[in-house]
């Protein structure tokens, strides 16, 4: 099975081989972050660490498209949707809202929290369970909830 990174270097010649502008620019912009934290770290990067760069590049955009609707440019918000649906592509199977209220729940269980103030054992606990399967900022929501019943 190859991975993400060959994934990614093999669908970015497709893209330019079928004159695909859009999705190639989006694909060469993940593989340029990738690259930079090889150079930066001096290292060959894993899909975990690239799962995290992809993840990190769709929360940017997600922030992006934010700015854009309160300034009315739906343009840039469909264009921003349609360069997260491709890096989404690339990512584990994103985790469904129940999914995550269970992990949530073992979680919690595992780390004896039971009121707000665990609220950041429950957080680094469970990061390493939802990075690139969730947002993090919907399972911090949850675990919020979570901790306040």
């Amino acid at each position: 099975m190859p991975t993400i990174k060959e994934r990614l270097q093999e669908d970015w010649k497709q893209a330019l081989k079928s004159k695909d502008k859009f999705k190639a620019n989006v694909l060469s912009t993940a593989k340029s972050a990738i690259l930079l934290v090889e150079k930066t770290e001096g290292i060959t990067l894993e899909d975990e660490k690239v799962i995290e760069i992809l993840a990190k590049e769709i929360k940017q955009r997600n922030e992006a498209m934010l700015e854009f609707q309160k300034g009315n440019r739906q343009d840039l918000v469909d264009q921003n949707k349609s360069e997260i649906e491709i890096l989404l592509s690339y990512l584990p199977q994103q985790l469904s809202e129940e999914e995550i209220k269970e992990l949530i729940e073992i979680t919690a269980n595992e780390v004896g929290a039971n009121n707000i103030k665990d609220m950041g054992k429950v957080m680094s606990a469970i990061r390493p369970k939802t990075v690139g399967r969730a947002d993090g900022k919907l399972v911090s929501q949850l675990v919020k909830e979570f901790l306040n019943k």
